[in-house]
């Protein structure tokens, strides 16, 4: 079985909208490369693979454009060819390298079943649909030293707490914080 981790960028007030942190900068970018790639696939809702796609889909060109930095490519590269699931009911239909996954919890906990690394997912509106259905096997916040004061914040809504242990911690010379946690299990 495989496990389903939620990496996301945060600043210390819980924002998670993706220009609220740090900009990215190259020890950043080496972080979340190394991140995508513990992972066998992907897991987007429909906005973040969107997003995601518009900014990290090699051309058609198969070069990559000018405004991105050499230290980004590998970035890019590690997500361009990376397989990825869409959970949407609004899309008809997906393209690089991906496929369009219908409902949740159960395609999700599917997924999970196959042999593999892990998954990733990140976002705001599917992580939180499916740390409510507790399908989430570890957290990991790149916790930014910013206070944005507005904005989406992490996992707004959710149903129940989740205790979380501490699995590891990783300081960036920018001063953000990368913690990774897992819920705790409650044994009766």
């Amino acid at each position: 079985m495989r496990p389903l981790r939620y990496s996301i960028n945060v600043t210390l007030d819980g924002c998670c909208h993706h220009e609220a942190g740090l900009p990215p900068d190259e020890e950043s970018m080496r972080y979340w490369t190394a991140e995508l790639e513990r992972a066998d696939a992907l897991l987007f809702g429909r906005v973040i693979y969107e997003m995601m796609a518009s900014a990290w889909r090699k051309p058609a060109t198969g070069t990559w454009p000018d405004w991105m930095d050499e230290w980004q490519i590998p970035f890019a590269e590690a997500i361009d060819r990376a397989k990825e699931y869409v959970v949407s009911s609004t899309l008809s239909g997906v393209d690089w390298n991906a496929e369009l996954v219908r409902g949740l919890g159960q395609a999700v906990q599917r997924l999970k079943q196959e042999s593999g690394e892990g998954l990733w997912v990140g976002g705001v509106t599917l992580p939180l649909a499916l740390a409510d259905l507790g399908l989430i096997d570890e957290y990991e916040f790149l916790v930014q030293p910013v206070l944005a004061g507005h904005g989406p914040t992490l996992l707004a809504g959710l149903r129940e707490r989740i205790q979380l242990e501490p699995v590891d911690r990783h300081a960036l010379r920018s001063g953000a914080v990368a913690q990774r946690y897992r819920p705790t299990r409650v044994t009766a």
